[in-house]
């Protein structure tokens, strides 16, 4: 099915978790979380069945030959994410959320960590049970039906069983501790250095020393192009 292909009228009264991750990765995403907020209460929603989308190894060739990338816009990944989860959202009959766009900004770490597929690390920052600390969330779908979806693939956080800790002890700039805070103003100011050239092409080391940020399988542009918004 492709992004904009619509389910027939028994798939939009009764969505099927499968079809949607089906329709889901066509379009470059996957279900990287998925909840009851009737049986796990969570900021701003009530009842129904909501999945939490992020990028898949597909996004960045989809993204890069869409008209957003094409068009030079500014923003071009938040506006190719309106677009594409819009379409979906049309298409299966749920209303699409998104995690920028604020402020207010909705509640999306919230849900993360309700979904039982995210915790916090170490270094405070978001690590997911396959993808690990190269967390993309591009959007949400909700959807005032309750269907099945699939348990959560860890009973307790990765972290636990991490003796090394990489995500602690790789940023170059020390701008990570254990339990936090986050030292902003030192990782921008690495960033700013020649020896900071790896991390703005690279990526963050301290997200790819994660064990399980190699299965998120991101192209080092993409990664790249988020640097570059990080710390423009």
């Amino acid at each position: 099915m492709s992004q904009t292909a619509k389910p027939d009228a028994q798939c939009r009264n009764a969505p099927s978790y499968t079809a949607l991750a089906t329709a889901a990765a066509g379009a470059g995403l996957s279900i990287h979380g998925a909840l009851h907020p009737a049986r796990q209460p969570v900021q701003a929603l009530q009842g129904g069945t909501l999945l939490l989308l992020g990028t898949n190894a597909d996004f960045w060739p989809l993204f890069r030959a869409s008209p957003e990338h094409l068009g030079g816009i500014p923003d071009p990944i938040d506006s190719w994410s309106e677009r594409v989860i819009g379409a979906l959202a049309d298409a299966w009959g749920a209303t699409a959320y998104f995690p920028f766009g604020g402020p207010p900004y909705t509640p999306f770490i919230n849900w993360a960590l309700a979904s039982g597929r995210f915790f916090t690390s170490p270094s405070q920052m978001l690590v997911h049970d396959e993808t690990g600390m190269m967390v993309s969330l591009r959007g949400a779908l909700h959807f005032t039906q309750e269907f099945d979806i699939p348990p959560a693939l860890l009973a307790e956080s990765p972290c636990r069983s991490c003796p090394s800790r990489p995500c602690l002890s790789t940023c170059p700039a020390g701008a990570l501790a254990d339990g936090g805070p986050y030292d902003l103003a030192a990782c921008h100011g690495y960033l700013d250095t020649s020896a900071g050239a790896g991390c703005m092409t690279g990526g963050c080391l301290a997200r790819l020393a994660c064990p399980l940020s190699r299965t998120a399988r991101r192209d080092p542009e993409q990664t790249a192009h988020h640097m570059r918004h990080f710390h423009p």
